[in-house]
């Protein structure tokens, strides 16, 4: 959703050169004439990412800008290696990629100073480990591939946004610039050796791209959209379609006017088509980023003729072209001031008003303008650094240097856990003292196990080692097993993260107990046979997967209890049901699965979700240690969502399945209080740390012998 630089604009072909292409007759042939439209589609581009990014309603889809500036910078650098192919017969690598230097990496290395300077004011200290490795890959350009592992990392799934998430598309232009020339000179090369013409070696080279380009974009998001949305392979096709535009674009010169009004207008239209009717659910790009392209390359294609098009004439206005001739400086700071305005006056739901949303956006363009002013116009238009490309080199190293010390910074202010520190008892649920309702919250406390930049890890383990829980993607079934090959009691640990975070202290109950332990977990996959969703998307994997567990389950006749948790409450239905509707899809899907089993010879036992909080509980303590009640919320609500209704209204309607309810363990009296006990409660998102889990062994022992 992040527009990345663009170079100056792309040359209107006017007069054959030696190589039979056509250039410019600005400048003699030597320098493109300014096109002011494709200033102000710029400029579009970057106002339907700030108000999609604002929380504008009615631009759904305003991140469809990336895709316009993508196919715009394909356009122009082509345009540039086309041009000087005409007039030298070569590339000038050391001068092609200095002019890079300059366009793009003074102004970014401004922005990733603010961002780390932002990061410590504002931000809480549990994101500065992580944002400090945000800064080193976004300062060498490879930030895309480590927001696409991210995305597919479950447990960083409610993860707030980075600061530096709108650096992917930059990554993704640096890398393009990176291997297009050089593909280009291979081309060349092969054109000469071949004999072949030129504008057909050059399409052929733009398609050897951007074909595969298309074709794996079109199965990555449909078999892993998440992280298909950042990779460079999946989105090279999008800069190669304003490539071969650049290509051919000597052969649209002499448009009819008729022409060119109507693809312009039609580019147009495509363009706020996507922008208004695409929307976070929209799988993305595949096939459907095929529309905002196109419509950009309509738009392109429209002006190449220098007719006045009706396009042009939108476009072509002072204030466009003035928002244009900033747009990546305007990119470049809107983003970090959202996340640090979010940080500070984010609601309940840690999110801004559009109100607010507008007003941070609109104040960026401030900073913006002295960017745009004093670093980024000056350096690009520098004549020592033109003239001299090792000068810009020397520019480019200083600036990833800003950037990797920016991270270095960071990294050093970055506090030291001291869990441990103090000596005090680490009571977790130990302190509730069978009567919850009388837990009295301090105010402060001298220590919290997990430490704030510890909770993340605070993960559940079966033996101190395995996980045993399979990631969101792949349908392989796995399963861990624990304790006697010939215990009395086998139980099945089955469900998704939710399940698996009581993990410590079932380990515990089947030591104690001599039970065996099997697990059949996978995240973001309860135990259900209707469609679900996860990140918008259906979750198939979850589907295929849920059938061989199923059936896994059913067939062995050593399981004798199954005992079960989720995190999700409703089912994924046509667009036009209602929320209510797909909780009840799921509460009978779940009474009828849970029916099954037993009739199978497995007894369930149900562990109702716990309490899901309204924000971030761990950034919460981090930031108010001394004040521990501010991060407190109140429990009737936190008790509406996760998996928790659907179960309840399927344990509702079904005799003979026991369950335990853990909701007044976690959250004693009317508020559920962040730390008991001196244990932090919840690690991440509406997860329990493994932690407090094991403190609730006896709780949960309980509760699991009152349900047999």
């Amino acid at each position: 959703m992040y527009p990345g630089p663009v170079p100056p604009p792309p040359p209107p072909p006017a007069r054959a050169s030696t190589n039979g292409r056509l250039e410019s007759q600005a400048a003699g042939g030597r320098e493109p004439a300014f096109r002011g439209d494709i200033q102000g589609l710029r400029a579009v581009a970057v106002l339907l990412v700030v108000a999609y990014h604002a929380g504008v309603p009615f631009l759904p889809g305003g991140f469809v800008g990336v895709d316009v500036f993508f196919v715009i910078s394909g356009f122009l650098i082509t345009g540039v290696i086309d041009r000087e192919i005409g007039r030298t017969g070569t590339i000038n690598l050391a001068r092609f990629w200095a002019r890079r230097v300059r366009r793009i990496l003074p102004a970014a290395a401004v922005v990733l100073a603010a961002v780390a300077v932002m990061t410590l004011l504002v931000l809480p200290v549990t994101r500065w480990p992580s944002i400090a490795w945000d800064l080193v890959t976004s300062s060498l350009y490879v930030v895309n591939w480590r927001f696409a592992d991210q995305s597919t990392n479950y447990m960083a799934y409610e993860d707030a946004a980075s600061p530096l998430q709108h650096y992917w598309s930059l990554a993704v232009e640096e890398q393009f610039y990176l291997i297009w020339p050089l593909m280009m000179l291979a081309v060349l090369w092969l054109q000469r050796r071949y004999r072949l013409p030129l504008t057909k070696a050059m399409l052929f080279g733009v398609a050897a791209i951007g074909v595969p380009s298309l074709v794996w974009s079109v199965y990555a998001t449909w078999t892993g959209p998440a992280a298909a949305y950042f990779v460079s392979t999946t989105r090279l096709w999008e800069l190669a379609v304003g490539a071969a535009l650049a290509v051919v674009a000597h052969r649209l010169v002499r448009l009819p006017a008729a022409v060119a009004h109507s693809i312009g207008v039609a580019g147009m239209a495509a363009i706020v088509v996507a922008a208004c009717t695409f929307d976070e659910t929209t799988r993305f790009p595949g096939i459907a980023a095929l529309l905002p392209t196109a419509g950009a390359a309509a738009v392109l294609a429209a002006g190449v003729s220098r007719r006045r098009t009706i396009a042009g004439a939108v476009l072509d206005t002072p204030v466009l072209r003035d928002i244009g001739a900033m747009s990546y400086s305007l990119y470049l700071w809107h983003w970090p001031l959202l996340v640090g305005a979010t940080a500070q006056w984010g609601g309940a739901d840690g999110e801004l008003s559009v109100a607010m949303g507008l007003l941070v956006v609109g104040f960026s363009a401030v900073p913006a303008w002295l960017t745009y002013r004093t670093v980024e116009a000056p350096l690009h238009r520098s004549v020592q650094l033109v003239r001299f490309p090792r000068r810009a080199a020397a520019v480019g190293a200083v600036c990833t240097a800003i950037g990797l010390s920016a991270a270095m910074m960071v990294s050093i202010a970055a506090p030291v856990s001291n869990a441990r520190a103090g000596g005090q008892d680490i009571l977790g649920a130990v302190a509730l003292d069978r009567d919850p309702a009388e837990y009295d919250l301090p105010d402060a406390v001298d220590v919290i196990v997990p430490d704030v930049l510890d909770a993340p890890a605070d993960v559940a383990t079966l033996d101190g080692e395995r996980r045993c829980i399979s990631g969101v993607e792949g349908t392989e079934l796995e399963s861990c097993t624990y304790g006697p090959d010939e215990g009395d009691v086998t139980v099945a640990i089955v469900g998704d993260s939710k399940m698996h975070q009581w993990l410590p202290a079932l380990r515990r109950i089947a030591d104690e107990r001599g039970w065996r332990i099997i697990t059949y977990l996978k995240n973001a996959c309860p135990l259900v046979r209707v469609p679900i969703e996860y990140d918008g998307e259906p979750n198939r994997d979850c589907a295929e997967y849920n059938r061989d567990r199923y059936e896994a389950i059913v067939d062995d006749e050593s399981i004798d209890y199954v005992i079960t948790s989720q995190a999700q409450s409703h089912a994924l239905l046509d667009r036009d049901d209602t929320t209510d509707q797909e909780l009840t899809a799921m509460a009978d899907d779940l009474r009828r699965t849970w029916s099954e089993l037993e009739d199978a010879g497995h007894d369930v036992i149900v562990m109702i979700d716990n309490p899901s909080p309204p924000f971030d509980v761990v950034e919460c303590v981090a930031e108010n240690r001394d004040q521990l009640g501010e991060c407190a919320f109140d429990k009737e609500a936190a008790m509406g969502q996760g998996g928790r209704p659907a179960q309840t209204a399927a344990l509702d309607r079904i005799d003979g399945v026991g369950s335990v309810d853990l909701a007044n363990y976690v959250c004693p009296g009317d508020q559920c209080p962040p730390v008991i006990g001196n244990v932090l409660v919840y690690r991440r998102g509406s997860h329990i740390s493994a932690t407090y889990a094991d403190s609730l062994t006896t709780a949960i022992d309980e509760g699991v012998a009152d349900a047999l």
